[in-house]
């Protein structure tokens, strides 16, 4: 077992240990309204996206209930998200293509995923872990910080992170590895004050060992 795979695996025993299912925090009930709330997160909290679809998909839960509405009435219900107008032009459009191309339902793979309007690489490898159970690796910001922070998994894109924890990460923890990683680094290892006292993965974590040295 190299270094970095010996650190991945004591990061993800220790994360597994506290959360043995993690899950993703923005609402959904099925893969389309998933995609929807994947493509209203960006640069939003999920909080806020949820606070909008709780009361957009009881009503609005397919492509076609979505066009229904229509894109006026669907952005009076997202507009508290940041960026809505265009998220809400983007969403339209997809519905377009989910009907047209893909008898409504969600593609699985990312190379489909990646051609429908809003949806990049990562909203795509969301998607596939979660509503379809891949074993795809998300990173967003959360991801990126701890991934470097730790050591885990260090680059300078999001791209170099996301093809380096693909290659230490464990294959038994790679189904919840960026649901670990996400709510470690919304709750623990934060940006500007890590809280280091709480943290589980300490012995594994290289920003920790050099603060440590720097006190001691």
């Amino acid at each position: 077992m190299s270094k970095k795979t010996d650190k991945a695996y004591k990061i993800f025993s220790a994360l597994q240990k506290i959360n043995p299912e993690p899950k993703g925090e923005l609402y959904w009930t099925n893969p389309f309204t998933l995609l929807v709330a994947v493509v209203l997160s960006a640069q939003a909290t999920d909080k806020g996206v949820n606070k909008a679809t709780e009361k957009l998909f009881p009503v609005a839960d397919t492509p076609e209930k979505i066009k229904a509405l229509g894109l006026a009435k669907l952005k009076s219900h997202v507009k508290t998200i940041g960026l809505y107008n265009a998220k809400a032009e983007n969403i339209m459009k997809l519905c377009d293509i989910l009907i047209k191309e893909h008898k409504s339902k969600v593609p699985q793979t990312r190379e489909e995923l990646i051609k429908l309007p809003g949806v990049g690489r990562k909203t795509a490898n969301v998607v596939m872990n979660i509503a379809f159970g891949e074993h795809t690796i998300a990173v967003d910001t959360h991801v990126f910080r701890v991934s470097n922070r730790t050591g885990l998994a260090t680059g300078k894109t999001v791209e170099q992170v996301e093809e380096k924890l693909e290659k230490v990460v464990p294959d038994k923890f790679l189904r919840h590895a960026h649901h670990w990683l996400i709510l470690h680094g919304r709750y623990i290892c934060k940006a500007r004050t890590p809280d280091c006292a709480n943290c589980p993965i300490t012995q594994a974590c290289d920003y920790y060992k050099k603060e440590f040295s720097k006190k001691a």
